[in-house]
């Protein structure tokens, strides 16, 4: 069993995620396929590692000693893949596809450069919607996609990364909290109907109670620099403020410099995840386990 650490690779996953449909969705294989590797370990071994609780799985006692030994396989194997990048000294250029929240206010240009370091090779970062992301991955037109709209695909594998929130944004101060019908008091910059920001804004208007259309909509665009720019160059209003709803991370700068201001809903917090995305063919490759290790890590 040892010379297929891909058994011992679900088994720790289960473990760490303490369910067997996450671990199913983070190694992009069937839940049926996550359990029938558990009990073939379990006939290997003749004991039962995994107890199935209400709240979750526990360990046995033979399953924590699993645990331990797979562990420092794992880290054994980690070790050993970037040696194995070494010998390779393949020269590419790794395709990363970002979001454009992401690509351009969460990703920051030193970190793609010592990405690029991690894997001895330049990374091109390319930026567009989360849809035409998916569909480059699917293409093979790009490695590995980060992206902030769960646009779903079996041949897949979506990674949980960041936690985003989305807040309200003025050109003049306004209070740190805003109630639901001080909202028809804003002129409004709103984004594209077809974009996943205003998907989720007007799912969380619409659970408030909240008409969007009886705001007072100056304009629509397409991107979040596009709603920054407009709000930035709009005429100050204190009794009628210029906003919209954007990215906690698209803001940070202005906000610190006292250029933008921001608020959150009384009562309410929109939140939203950014997801690492790549194909399931791809998910044994050296280069790309390791670009994804090295977001998952924090280390941008």
């Amino acid at each position: 069993m040892l010379k297929d650490f891909v058994k011992l690779e679900t088994f720790l996953t289960v473990a760490r995620e303490r369910s067997f449909s996450r671990a199913s969705a983070k190694l992009g294989i069937s839940q049926p396929a996550v359990t029938q590797q558990i009990k073939f370990i379990e006939k290997y071994l003749g004991v039962k590692i995994i107890e199935r609780k209400k709240n979750g799985i526990k360990l046995t006692a033979e399953g924590d000693e699993l645990y331990k030994i797979a562990t420092r396989l794992e880290k054994e194997i980690h070790a050993a893949e970037k040696d194995i990048l070494k010998i390779i000294n393949k020269e590419m250029t790794f395709r990363l596809g970002a979001s454009y929240t992401i690509g351009t206010y969460v990703i920051p240009g030193e970190c793609l450069n010592a990405m690029g370091e991690a894997i001895n090779n330049d990374i091109n970062l390319s930026i567009d919607l989360s849809a035409n992301i998916v569909q480059k991955l699917k293409d093979r037109k790009l490695d590995v996609g980060l992206i902030e709209s769960p646009v779903m695909d079996n041949d897949l594998i979506y990674r949980e990364w960041l936690e985003d929130e989305l807040v309200l944004v003025s050109n003049v101060p306004i209070p740190k909290t805003v109630k639901t019908e001080e909202l028809y008091d804003f002129k409004w910059i709103c984004r594209e109907e077809s974009s996943h920001t205003r998907r989720v804004v007007s799912e969380v208007f619409e659970e408030l109670g909240v008409s969007c259309k009886s705001f007072d909509v100056l304009s629509e665009v397409s991107n979040t620099t596009a709603v920054l720019q407009t709000i930035k160059r709009a005429k100050k209003d204190p009794e009628h403020p210029v906003a919209s709803i954007i990215s906690k991370y698209a803001i940070a700068d202005e906000v610190a410099n006292g250029e933008l201001y921001e608020a959150r809903l009384r009562g309410y917090t929109m939140t939203r995840k950014f997801y690492i995305v790549y194909s399931k063919e791809n998910k044994h490759n050296a280069y790309v386990d390791k670009v994804v290790d090295y977001i998952l890590a924090g280390q941008c």
